[in-house]
């Protein structure tokens, strides 16, 4: 019996476009995004942005092909004044080479990514969330929330609740 063309019979199937990434993409990143902090730890990177300065890699995206790398960082202390993302990241992205050849020493994929690094913003958007719960009027609508449900529960347990 011969299989028609357009079955499809051999050919790998593709995710759908809204699907999230497959698990050889999540295996990758996280394997990038371990031998990036690494990396980062134990080189020292003459840039001036970069100099004391301690960053932490989130998160790794990786292209469904796994050739290019999107690196989400937070330098440690920005809240706080002592380093600014903007030019961390640009200072990663201008060492981005530099960081791909170290990359290519110490992970095992058949092709070292090209990095692009990106400030993560989750950080600065769970302190808004927090203060916003801090809120007197906040917190008492969500107390209120919680004796219609039957549950007397304070101000930590309604946030945690919900």
């Amino acid at each position: 019996m011969r299989h028609s063309p357009k079955s499809g019979a051999g050919r790998p199937r593709r995710p759908a476009a809204d699907a999230g990434p497959t698990q050889r993409q999540l295996r990758a990143g996280e394997l990038v995004r371990h031998s990036l902090a690494q990396i980062l730890r134990e080189e020292d990177i003459q840039d001036p942005a970069l100099a004391n300065v301690s960053v932490t890699v989130t998160e790794v995206r990786m292209s469904p092909d796994l050739r290019h790398a999107t690196c989400f960082v937070e330098p440690l202390g920005a809240g706080l004044g002592f380093a600014h993302p903007e030019a961390v990241t640009t200072a990663l992205n201008k060492a981005a080479r530099f960081l791909r050849g170290r990359l290519g020493k110490v992970v095992d994929l058949k092709f070292t990514p090209q990095l692009k690094f990106i400030h993560d913003d989750s950080f600065n958007e769970a302190s808004h969330i927090n203060a916003l719960f801090a809120r007197p009027e906040v917190a008492r609508d969500l107390r209120a929330v919680d004796t219609e449900d039957g549950d007397e529960v304070g101000d930590a347990g309604a946030a945690a609740k919900l």
